[in-house]
């Protein structure tokens, strides 16, 4: 079992990204180590854990650790729905490598099933198969987003609330629409345009390519809004670029965290396949 008092973390970036190498996930997870990796997690809002090599059971176990797995509203090219621990991919019907694969959003700036009354908490990936340069995820710490607004622009937003609509995100990114059982399972949300984190409470700004409109507000002028903050917080001042290595498990913090991955290689030629569990999380306020 693989527990210890002492975890080394190489700070990656000043905006997030905390590096952990020497410990290997596919063992039991001890609650010593368990405590200093959700320390870390809340320091550094992404971990990168190097040299991991866990199979679909392992990443389950080990993401229970955290809190209860969330299911996936979308559903797969036969109808069923995916499972909790599934692969995020570039690959088309035929299993071959494209740079138009089925499932766009993630290319969009997003923090993770915001579309939910209770929205995830983290996300863990983890490497399998990377092309040989590139294919980066981007992290935006929308904390750092909001602690860097004009004193009026907080007041400003401080009350406004979001729709976050898992329906209306399909249709920004030309996705097929939702079926009637995914438009009834997942319908609407309401939540905060400024979130309090719910373990640190400090502000951050929650929106991202789900999000519908803003209540009681023209949808022109609601708009305007959230594209301004969305540029703000994602300014590379603000970005962390994870390059990926294969083997790596990362975990991020969707309550104070934007992410997208990037077209940043031949995907028509190489193959990009993450193994993807996520964490369910509270509602925000």
């Amino acid at each position: 079992m693989t527990d210890t008092a002492t975890m080394a973390v190489r700070r990656l970036s000043p905006v997030a990204g905390g590096e952990i190498a020497g410990i290997d996930l596919s063992e039991p997870l001890g609650s010593v180590l368990k405590a200093a990796i959700v320390r870390a997690f809340l320091e550094h809002y992404v971990l990168v854990f190097r040299d991991q090599h866990l199979t679909a059971d392992q990443q389950h176990a080990l993401t229970l650790h955290f809190g209860p797995i969330e299911e996936h509203v979308a559903r797969r090219p036969d109808g069923a729905r995916s499972p909790v621990v599934h692969v995020v991919q570039n690959l088309d019907e035929n299993d071959r490598p494209t740079s138009s694969p089925r499932e766009r959003g993630n290319y969009f700036w997003h923090s993770d099933k915001s579309y939910h009354a209770a929205p995830s908490l983290l996300t863990m990936l983890h490497a399998l198969e990377l092309p040989p340069v590139g294919g980066d995820t981007q992290f935006a710490n929308t904390a750092m987003g909001y602690a860097a607004l004009p004193e009026a622009t907080k007041r400003e937003i401080a009350d406004l609330k979001v729709v976050h609509s898992w329906e209306a995100s399909r249709r920004k990114i030309g996705g097929r629409p939702a079926t009637a059982e995914e438009a009834l399972e997942r319908p609407p949300v309401t939540h905060p345009l400024v979130r309090t984190h719910p373990d640190t409470g400090v502000k951050t700004l929650y929106l991202g390519l789900h999000t519908s409109h803003v209540v009681g507000m023209a949808e022109a002028e609601g708009r305007a809004i959230l594209d301004r903050l969305l540029a703000h917080t994602t300014q590379p001042a603000f970005v962390y670029v994870h390059q990926w290595r294969r083997g790596d498990l990362v975990i991020w913090d969707n309550r104070c965290l934007l992410h997208r991955a990037v077209r940043n290689y031949e995907m028509d030629k190489h193959r990009r396949i993450l193994q993807r569990t996520v964490v369910r999380g509270s509602v925000p306020f």
